[in-house]
């Protein structure tokens, strides 16, 4: 199953909503992913629409969590609670919502976690340990996405992200264009991930920075990589309807 990301909505309200998900559908994607972002936060309020346009186009909904102003590896109770209430609250909204899947950034760097590293990776992951419990609790798949080249991310690799995740049940999200910024190890990324990946996001790039060109207007080998990839959801991370068709356009090309 291939979806659009709502990175490829362009407007501040939901006015246009319906239309961008009609236009979607006419250009052969099967679900929606929501993106919980401002000024589109999935919350109590709007669920009911987000579920109704989606049901009446026959779209299924996966969904990316906030991450902007969040971080679960913060060292300040406050803003890690906070941070994790809000993931929570995604995750049953989400389940309410029916979404295939819903993906998570990891947490982030700061001084104090740059000069106290073993604490903050126990903090990180108790953290993602409350995460992988709601995940169960609410049966929602949660994966876990790699970061691209930013200085203050974290799982920037494959190597470290298995380090944050590892004896937690949680999924992986593999974004395809942030490896393109990093190591650009595909293949080990996949060796190490194959069981656990649960959701993929797709878009290209020039390899120095994050882009989301569409698939075929960078860097990546897509005629090796796509191949191999999991049979999994797959979101197409572009920046408007014109890329979007011109991606989905280019992958469909490529399975041929």
């Amino acid at each position: 199953m291939i979806g659009l990301s709502m990175t490829a909505y362009n407007e501040k309200s939901l006015k246009g909503f319906e239309d961008w998900v009609k236009t979607a559908k006419a250009l052969g994607f099967d679900f929606i992913e929501i993106l919980s972002e401002w000024p589109h936060y999935i919350s109590r309020d709007n669920l009911s629409f987000f579920r109704e346009v989606l049901d009446s186009y026959w779209m299924k909904a996966t969904v990316h969590a906030p991450f902007s102003d969040l971080n679960i590896a913060s060292f300040n109770d406050r803003i890690r609670d906070a941070s994790l209430e809000i993931i929570r609250e995604t995750l049953e909204l989400s389940a309410e919502l029916e979404a295939l899947v819903v993906t998570i950034h990891p947490g982030h760097c700061s001084p104090v976690s740059v000069k106290n590293r073993r604490e903050y990776l126990e903090i990180h992951r108790e953290s993602l340990r409350k995460i992988a419990r709601w995940s169960e609790e609410y049966g929602v798949k949660v994966g876990v996405e790699n970061m691209p080249r930013f200085p203050i991310l974290d799982a920037q690799n494959c190597d470290r992200l298995a380090e944050i995740i590892e004896g937690i049940e949680i999924g992986v999200t593999f974004d395809v264009g942030h490896l393109n910024t990093t190591t650009k190890n595909f293949d080990r990324f996949l060796e190490l991930f194959r069981g656990r990946i649960v959701h993929l996001h797709l878009h290209d790039n020039s390899g120095k920075a994050d882009e989301h060109l569409p698939p075929g207007r960078g860097t990546i080998p897509w005629g090796e990589l796509l191949p191999r990839l999991p049979d999994v959801t797959a979101a197409l991370e572009v920046t408007g309807l014109k890329d979007a068709r011109s991606g989905v356009w280019f992958l469909n090309k490529i399975r041929r």
